[in-house]
């Protein structure tokens, strides 16, 4: 059922089982979760059906960090959440990721692989992703192109990784039938939560006020609240909601928006390719994102190049993934950067600000960039190719001092606006320059390509201005055992309170260099399984869809790695049809 708040009575209370605030991912996976466990639970969403520019604004703040955009397109604030500006790449974290390493301070998770592996298994579900396999050998026997192949890796340093994409899932297009359907699940549209009150001890939360931008206020009750509005936006309400503690609701140890961490992305270098290589489409973006080449059994794939475990342990680095990216004739002119937005609302991404007829009239006014970038996509002429280079993104390293916190300036609602300070450390940059020199070093053994790198990052007096963020919004609301080094407990509860949980990227305490996406729904069907057990109703477990309670996944570990995993994964990935590679 959907409710348009600005219709509802001003001052009224509305009472229910489990309030989610945050109709996006987590949210919406949650939601769905608690009806099928039978529990009544209400979701208040920010926004509407659609973008709208009002409450786009609630988003927007400042940047006090390395150069950094993190509102307008980098997230989107109505139903689906970000989702709905979301490109589809799905791999799950590597087995050590979870792991805590003695040269990356306050890293590693609660639990390892073996407890999110189930939950993994049912994101392909809800996600629209193809068979439960990430082992690039099967992908590359299933497409069975001679322009779709694995490089013979030699060195033992370099291993080749397989992502699947997502349609992508619009959640909030996806899945409103599902939710106007609904019997136990109310959304409330344009419903923004404005403060969460707490008793007198910060040990329970008691309330919620609401708010919409037309003026009507009012409170949700429940037993349980979850909040799952973002990286960012997750630390800004605990941090205002500072009627109790006035370091703001579970921040007293000044936790709460610290450990801030996005994925860092880089181009660097110029790579020429031998003859024998030149073609291939699998570890080239500009050909393997969303291609038909590149998919099999309907579902579409990349591959990426990534260090080994063992090379990441003796060189004490980070973890990170890297691709070929080809230059297109005409690439970043005014016409070719309409056609992409052209083709980005083919899949309904949100594109704040964009025009159909001022992109249309754009491209007629650079017929050649236009026609030339077009043709040389469409068709993948190598010919028209104007130079490859090598991009990358690298894992974060969890930094007390990257963080979210409030800022002076408030919005439409009276809440202080973020203030954004992003920071990346110098073990992320030795880690771009080992990566790629190692990667480098590997494509000319193999006699696949001779690359000439960029100057290397470690020592440089500032990062270059080519360096990104991939608007992966993590680490805000960490997750440990501990309330001494994390604001959430293994079960996304925040430590100290007896009802208050927080789902989404958050909660991740260290973030590997796999895209986000996918686990934030494995930790959702996680935390809905967990709360239907604490509240007494039947096993999510025993209500899953036909067809996904079984079913096993392919990680592609090699068998020297596997051997060091913890004996429950090492189980998991045997079961899993694990192949050497």
């Amino acid at each position: 059922m959907f409710i348009d708040t600005r219709s509802v009575e001003q001052g009224v209370a509305v009472s229910t089982t489990v309030c989610i605030i945050g109709a996006g991912v987590a949210g919406i996976t949650l939601a769905m979760e608690l009806e099928r466990a039978g529990i009544d639970c209400c979701v208040l969403e920010s926004g509407g059906y659609k973008a709208d520019d009002e409450t786009r604004d609630l988003y927007r703040g400042e940047n006090v960090g390395i150069p950094y955009a993190f509102a307008d397109g980098c997230r989107s604030r109505y139903l689906g959440g970000s989702s709905n500006c979301w490109g589809g790449w799905c791999r799950p974290l590597d087995p050590w990721d979870f792991d805590k390493k003695d040269w990356v301070a306050h890293s590693g998770w609660p639990f390892g692989l073996e407890e999110l592996a189930p939950y993994y298994l049912r994101t392909h579900a809800l996600l629209k992703l193809g068979p439960h396999n990430f082992d690039p050998a099967w992908w590359e026997q299933q497409i069975n192109r001679t322009d779709v192949r694995r490089y013979p890796m030699m060195s033992g340093n370099v291993r080749d990784t397989v992502s699947q994409f997502s349609p992508p899932v619009r959640f909030g297009k996806v899945y409103r039938e599902v939710l106007r359907r609904s019997e136990r699940v109310r959304v409330f549209l344009h419903a923004n939560v404005v403060n969460i009150d707490s008793d007198a001890q910060a040990s329970e939360v008691t309330g919620v006020d609401v708010a919409t931008l037309t003026g009507k206020r009012f409170r949700v009750n429940a037993k349980v609240f979850v909040l799952a509005t973002g990286g960012i936006e997750n630390a800004r309400l605990l941090l205002a909601s500072n009627k109790v503690q006035a370091a703001g609701l579970g921040n007293g140890h000044d936790l709460v928006g610290r450990f801030f961490m996005d994925h860092p992305r880089l181009m660097t270098g110029t790579v020429k390719f031998t003859k024998e290589w030149s073609r291939n489409k699998l570890y080239d973006i500009k050909y393997h994102y969303q291609n038909a080449a590149v998919a099999a059994h309907g579902t579409h794939i990349s591959s990426q190049f990534a260090l080994t475990h063992d090379v990441i342990k003796r060189e004490k680095l980070l973890n990170s993934r890297v691709w070929f990216f080809s230059r297109f004739f005409g690439e970043g002119s005014a016409g070719s950067e309409a056609l992409i937005r052209c083709r980005e609302a083919l899949h309904r991404k949100e594109q704040p600000g964009r025009r159909a007829r001022d992109d249309y009239l754009t491209m007629a006014a650079h017929p050649v960039d236009t026609v030339g970038f077009g043709l040389t996509r469409l068709l993948q002429l190598r010919a028209l190719i104007s130079d490859v280079k090598l991009q990358a993104i690298v894992e974060a390293e969890p930094n007390r001092d990257s963080r979210v916190t409030l800022s002076d300036r408030k919005d439409a609602l009276g809440l202080p606006r973020v203030k954004v300070d992003w920071r990346l450390t110098e073990l992320v940059q030795r880690t771009f320059d080992r990566t790629f020199q190692l990667l480098a070093d590997e494509l000319k053994m193999m006699g696949v390509a001779d690359v000439e790198l960029d100057e290397p990052l470690e020592g440089r007096a500032s990062l270059p201005s080519k360096l990104e963020g991939t608007w992966h919004h993590m680490g805000t609301t960490r997750m440990h055992d501990s309330a001494r080094e994390g604001v959430v407990d293994r079960d996304c509860k925040m430590h100290g309170m007896s009802n208050l949980y927080v789902a989404g990227s958050s909660v991740f305490p260290t973030v590997g260099a796999n895209f986000p996406t996918i686990t934030i729904s494995a930790l959702a069907l996680r935390l809905g399984e967990h709360l239907a057990q604490r509240l007494g109703k039947p096993d999510t477990a025993t209500i899953l869809p036909i067809g996904e309670a079984a079913g096993s996944m392919r990680f592609g570990v090699s068998n020297a790695e596997l051997g060091k995993l913890p004996i429950a994964a090492q189980s998991l990935v045997r079961a899993g049809g694990n192949e050497a590679i």
